[in-house]
């Protein structure tokens, strides 16, 4: 007998609070082709990716696990009145094609704005949308969600008082830059990671060396002064 890659989970919608089912894939069938430079992940079966977002069927709220645990009364006047109940016309709780998976991301991403939920949730969907856009060979689209991504893990930075801890994130947006050709950016971005004593993770200073050395080579190359950053190094 041929086992179905997905399975259906139980879980309470953040918003009217209502329980529901929706698709999520097989730990046996996570098989990874490989991981780009900025963590987007490539699958053999199944993508894992497309079932992240759950959407409830009775209200029509989009949501991942990491999103807000449940609304307050404001944020759901907010959604009642900038989103409505459209959403619930869509199943989306079997298996979900690429562009079923975009479309709910970007309700996803829609219901956060609304909301207000973090930064942090708002540039994880932004990233995402851009890895979907990748699947489907649209780099035009990845390129532009790229940068509001990269726009958007900026404010967390900014605002959300990141430290050495946040290793991963300074990374992201160095790597996110580096793809939108901002090479001057990037290298700032790497250098805080790699010459920031109090940062210990031993991944991300390794990567992040890895990619100031492409970019080294990409702007020499390319015949492009070198910042001094790179001049010191």
């Amino acid at each position: 007998m041929e086992i179905d890659p997905l399975f259906q989970i139980t879980t309470v919608c953040v918003c009217c609070e209502k329980k529901f089912e929706t698709s999520r894939v097989r730990p046996s069938f996570k098989q990874t082709i490989r991981r780009d430079s900025d963590f987007c992940a490539h699958y053999k079966n199944e993508n894992p990716d497309f079932y992240v977002v759950r959407i409830c069927p009775h209200c029509g709220f989009a949501f991942t696990e990491n999103s807000a645990n449940k609304l307050s009364a404001i944020q759901r006047g907010r959604f009642e009145e900038k989103v409505g109940a459209a959403p619930k016309k869509k199943d989306y709780g079997g298996k979900r094609t690429l562009e079923a998976a975009l479309d709910t991301y970007k309700l996803a991403l829609i219901c956060a704005q609304v909301i207000q939920d973090k930064e942090r949730i708002v540039a994880s969907l932004l990233h995402h949308i851009a890895w979907l856009y990748r699947y489907a060979d649209n780099a035009e689209q990845e390129a532009r969600f790229i940068g509001f991504a990269r726009d958007s893990y900026i404010r967390v930075y900014e605002t959300e008082a990141a430290g050495p801890s946040d290793a991963r994130l300074m990374y992201l947006i160095g790597e996110l830059c580096r793809r939108m050709g901002e090479f001057n950016e990037a290298v700032r971005w790497f250098s805080r990671v790699i010459h920031d004593q109090r940062i210990m993770d031993a991944g991300m200073i390794r990567a992040s060396r890895e990619q100031w050395a492409t970019l080294r080579e990409d702007m020499l190359a390319r015949k492009m002064e070198l910042p001094s950053e790179m001049l010191e190094s």
